[in-house]
């Protein structure tokens, strides 16, 4: 398949902290890839280069072989690449069909009637927050908020979803639902590049992972490799591996 987004020594930080030193990395057309790492290891901040909201120190970013690095994150939006944060920022005065509707922002001329068919697929995919399509989103609990999240990015059509965190502060059974929705993702096409600390739900999913610590790329292999690695697991891959085993 060809080669989706690329990172080529990408370095980037905050101030005087570096919190990316030359990090490369590719995803392909049609991948889960999971980019694994400990707390602060640069994860979100990659992400967030790759979406406009931090600029680069250095280094390239492509997608499609066209480089995206310093634009403006409304022009990367449009040119397919849809993030979702971390802790899913649902809006708390709009229901939960206006949350999903605001992920089509980016796509001109859209009609209403396209909009509520999309919605309409959302609901589909995300079966259990359809009866809630008209109440506040604050009043959902923290797994369908983040399924809401999910579908406000897939709202834009992306060729790339970029999801930072979606287990966070989800009980275990709710997570496995999210995670299944996130293999249907990629089975409709549409790319993934996935943050996570809990680094055996990511690797389930994912064709390739990618280990970062203090902001360098350490590891890279398919999940069973990575698995395989007793020292990665050890040091990387952190102590849920240790204790699901």
């Amino acid at each position: 398949m060809p080669t989706l987004l690329e990172l080529e020594d990408l370095s980037a930080g905050y101030g005087a902290i570096e919190a990316l030193q030359s990090v490369s990395l590719s995803v392909e057309e049609g991948e889960i890839v999971a980019l694994l790492g400990s707390n602060g290891a640069g994860k979100s901040t990659t992400l967030r280069a790759i979406s406009g909201l931090l600029k680069p120190r250095s280094g390239r970013i492509l997608l499609a072989g066209s480089p995206i690095g310093g634009l403006h994150s409304e022009a990367i939006v449009r040119m397919g690449i849809a993030h979702v944060p971390e802790g899913r920022r649902i809006f708390p005065g709009l229901t939960v069909r206006e949350n999903i509707m605001l992920g089509a922002s980016n796509r001109a001329g859209v009609t209403r009637r396209q909009l509520n068919e999309d919605v309409a697929e959302m609901f589909g995919i995300f079966p259990e927050i359809e009866r809630f399509a008209n109440a506040l989103g604050w009043t959902l609990s923290g797994g369908q908020q983040q399924m809401v999240a999910v579908a406000r990015g897939l709202m834009a059509r992306p060729r790339l979803l970029m999801l930072d965190e979606p287990s966070l502060g989800l009980a275990p059974l709710i997570v496995q639902q999210v995670f299944k929705v996130v293999a249907r993702i990629r089975e409709g096409g549409t790319t993934v590049l996935l943050v996570e600390q809990n680094a055996r739900i990511a690797l389930s999913v994912a064709d390739r992972g990618y280990v970062l610590e203090t902001g360098r790329l350490i590891v890279q292999g398919k999940p069973d490799e990575l698995w395989n690695n007793e020292e990665v697991r050890a040091a990387y891959l952190g102590g849920r591996v240790a204790q699901t085993g």
